[in-house]
């Protein structure tokens, strides 16, 4: 069994390495996996032998909270909406906490820094302070002023110490440790200096006067809380992909029951109900239409922006707008089981998991606190033994202690990985675990499926042939139509549809029989006609001299070939073939310009497999492939000691997925197929498959660049602190500055990660070609930011990207949060045009700069 868990009390890396610890230890559990950003636990234990009670004890043992998840990712249903609602107030609540505490934190800095600080800057202090003969008075005012930046900063005490207390120091740890030693010596100072007084000895009094270290405990916990708030703001943001997701579905739905419209709450629809959804509203469950005609915008969940027309019979997703017309569906997903939910649900999980390489980050945070701890005591310890004073060695022992920095190592990862499933959602890329995408960035080979996945997946009609002074095309076209209307086999389906395309009035049919391994037959307008194969038409005796050499060439370019003739001859060829998608020239020229190989699988005959490589120029095409053959290929390449990707949508594709290091699921396929794969594609579209290892490329180097920064920075600033370099270069660290490096290398790690939001894979032309452009066009293109008022959702920045981007040499990019739009401009687009495209699509602009 699977479960969630809220955690609280976790401030670092160490802490959530601890948390994993304890429970892992816990008999019955087989996987914990924690994380820090969402506060939250997923656990699978066996609950045969253990239960919730046991795993959440465990976490409290630990000195931490711990709460089933009461989280339920039903986008739009009021559970979920109060729970969001509930997350973003204490969200919000944390933050104006924080802010509080650091306000107070400066408004009493100042004054303390002025006093302790302040004459060497040619300062004056009040006759009071000045004055060996007023040095209690002196320590005793700046004790006054440090102790309500303490006071507020509590946390990192009661949080630091328990941890301490329960064998699991962390973060908050070292920092209650460094300021409180410093407050103590300060203390210590106070009565010293009293003592001094006492005796009239004025050389002891000298000795402590300036070295009372209390600025320095205010000025670390403002430091550190400085850190905090910005660095809590941007990990708010890298959740913003699901919170956007959440807020799609509406909150209600009109349903009819009994013959009567009412509506309803999201979660009280049930699978079956009839649900309507007029012009411009959104679709609340998945379903299928029963009556009516809409166009839906569905980039919200696949990233198309074209509208897509849908009408009786056609599957209509939850969340994807209305733009005209007025359908009724039977709801066939509703609750958890909508399309919405089922991507909220990845992303979440994905976000959650552990990528392999941050196994070694988590290593690391585990035993960093306890080794920071030991060589803070170490240091101080060895600068004191050689003479260099109590001050010196307690100043070296407490930057040590704040300058190490946890966080960054624990943030590396997971910030990295969370924007960018949030990113990828957004672009209709559903990626399941944090394995999965990092796994796809050291792909090999790429093996793909023809049919749904290179190909459309239905048969098409391509080349109508007739023979001249015999019948007319249309003739032929309304004759093939009327005669392949009553059969069910695919290709008769796409003659028909082709003959609804031209117009044609079908004619009635008598006679009609189906006759096995070779085609049809009936009567039409009194004459007997038939359709099927060659076969068919030498078994009849009608004479193929004419049409030989064109069916052959026809069936060279991997299309079906179908014979039509009346009671005299043969009257035309009508060749039928599964068309290939528009991208998939421009993503297989892509992938190969990676460095992958691309390899073809398929249960096609060799010569339709043969025409389709032809085309796209692939390397190697495997045909006649029965599922478990796919599968076997797929193992054949790994023992080659290569990396391989599958990428499929049927059914007979799942084996091979499971087995492909990153299977790939395309999601106009099956729901199995989805269920083998790693990651999901939403968009029927094979480009997406280069966006997703470009993707998982751009994470991983995010994260190696966190994880090299979080090294880096620990790697030199604890020798720094520790005073290596003291004895041969001078140089010695102030603890106040070792608080303000950690907070900037926490800050610095968060930030690098959302630059992932601003992710762009290269846009690729229908042939495949980068867009790339000469230095003079480079040194030609303008970039203006645009102030857009009524936009208010994804779908609402869609349309304006859509609008602008509509633009020759038009390239925008909406930022939702400022209500602005970046817009690049290569050629002679005035500000009247802009504010028309996004005026006409709906909304207000402000201005243009």
């Amino acid at each position: 069994m699977k479960q969630k868990y809220n955690v609280t009390g976790m401030t670092c890396s160490a802490c959530s390495a601890h948390v994993e610890k304890s429970v892992s230890h816990v008999n019955g559990v087989q996987n914990v996996s924690v994380n820090l950003l969402q506060n939250t636990m997923a656990v699978e234990y066996d609950e045969t032998v253990t239960n919730e009670t046991e795993i959440i004890n465990a976490v409290k043992k630990g000195g931490y909270g711990a709460s089933v998840y009461s989280g339920g990712n039903t986008a739009g249903s009021k559970s979920s909406a109060s729970n969001h609602q509930k997350g973003k107030e204490e969200n919000n609540a944390e933050g104006k906490e924080m802010k509080v505490r650091l306000w107070v934190s400066v408004l009493f800095l100042v004054p303390l820094m002025y006093i302790s600080m302040g004459h060497m800057a040619g300062l004056s202090l009040p006759a009071f302070l000045s004055g060996m003969e007023n040095a209690v008075s002196y320590g005793l005012t700046q004790l006054l002023l440090v102790l309500p930046v303490m006071y507020v900063n509590r946390k990192f005490y009661q949080n630091g110490f328990r941890s301490l207390f329960h064998g699991a120091p962390n973060m908050d740890s070292l920092i209650a440790i460094g300021s409180g030693a410093a407050f103590l010596y300060g203390v210590v100072a106070i009565y010293r200096m009293g003592y001094g007084l006492g005796v009239q000895d004025m050389e002891l009094v000298k000795k402590y006067h300036m070295d009372l270290y209390f600025e320095s405990v205010s000025m670390i916990l403002t430091l550190i809380t400085v850190g905090k708030y910005l660095e809590a703001r941007s990990k708010g943001k890298t959740s913003d992909a699901i919170r956007r997701l959440m807020e799609l579905a509406p909150e209600k739905a009109v349903v009819e029951r009994d013959g009567m419209e009412m509506e309803v709450l999201l979660e009280e629809v049930l699978e079956g109900d009839i649900v309507l959804v007029k012009s411009g509203g959104k679709v609340p469950v998945d379903g299928i239409i029963t009556e009516g005609f809409g166009t839906f915008d569905e980039s919200s969940l696949t990233g198309e922006s074209i509208p897509v027309e849908k009408t009786v019979g056609d599957r209509v997703l939850s969340a994807t707008i209305s733009q005209g017309g007025f359908i009724r569906f039977r709801a066939t997903g509703v609750g958890e089981n909508t399309t919405l939910s089922q991507i909220i649900r990845l992303v979440e999980d994905a976000s959650a998991s552990k990528a392999p390489i941050a196994k070694l980050a988590d290593k690391i945070a585990g035993v960093f606190v306890p080794v920071v701890i030991t060589i803070a005591f170490i240091a101080a310890v060895t600068w004191l033994s050689l003479g260099y004073g109590v001050e010196f060695a307690l100043s070296t022992g407490i930057a040590v202690l704040v300058i190490s920095c946890p966080c960054a190592l624990g943030l590396a990862t997971p910030t990295a990985i969370m924007v960018g499933t949030g990113k990828g959602a957004e672009s209709g890329i559903l990626i399941k675990s944090a394995e999965s995408l990092e796994m796809a960035h050291k792909i090999q080979t790429v093996v793909l499926d023809k049919t749904g996945t290179i190909t459309k997946g239905h048969p098409k009609v391509m080349d109508v042939i007739i023979q001249e002074g015999i019948c007319s095309e249309k003739d032929l076209i309304k004759v093939a139509g009327s005669l392949e209307k009553p059969s069910e086999h695919p290709l008769s389906g796409a003659i028909v549809e082709y003959a609804k395309a031209q117009g044609t009035d079908f004619l009635p049919v008598g006679d009609y029989k189906a006759i096995p391994g070779e085609g049809i037959q009936g009567t039409v307008e009194g004459r007997m006609c038939y359709a099927g194969n060659r076969k068919m038409m030498e078994n009849r005796g009608f004479s193929l001299e004419k049409w030989v050499d064109q069916a052959e060439r026809l069936s060279e370019d991997g299309k079906t070939v179908l014979y039509f003739a009346d009671e005299q001859q043969i009257t035309g060829l009508i060749a039928v073939a599964d068309e290939i998608k528009e991208t998939s020239e421009a993503a297989i020229l892509e992938m190969e310009r990676m460095g992958m190989e691309v390899v073809m699988l398929t249960g096609d005959h060799k010569k339709t497999a043969e025409a389709v490589r032809r085309k796209l120029g692939i390397t190697r095409v495997v045909a006649e492939v029965l599922p478990q053959d796919k599968e076997r290929e797929i193992r054949r390449i790994q023992e080659s000691g290569k990396r391989v990707a599958m990428v499929g949508d049927g059914i007979n594709d799942a084996p091979a997925l499971m087995r492909a290091d990153t299977g790939i699921a395309i999601g106009a396929g099956t729901d199995i197929a989805i269920e083998s794969a790693d990651i999901v594609l939403m968009h029927d579209d094979l480009m997406d498959v280069v966006r997703a290892v470009k993707l998982s490329k751009a994470v991983i180097r995010n994260i190696k660049e966190n994880l090299f920064w979080a090294f880096f920075y620990n790697t030199c600033g604890i020798p720094l602190a520790a005073g290596v370099f003291y004895p041969v270069f001078g140089w010695k660290l102030n603890p106040m500055f070792g608080a303000a490096a950690m907070s900037l290398s926490s800050i610095f790690v968060v930030s690098n990660a959302l630059r992932l939001r601003f992710f762009q894979a290269d846009k690729v032309d229908s042939a495949g070609n980068r867009e790339v452009k000469s230095e003079r066009e480079v040194q030609e293109i303008m970039t203006k930011t645009m102030t857009i008022e009524g936009m208010a959702c994804g779908h609402c920045k869609a349309r304006v990207e859509s609008a602008l981007n509509a633009l020759d040499g038009v390239s925008a990019s909406v930022d939702l949060d400022k209500k602005t739009a970046e817009v690049q401009i290569s050629g002679e687009v005035s500000d009247e045009e802009l504010k028309k495209a996004v005026v006409d699509a709906g909304y207000t602009v402000v201005s243009v700069s």
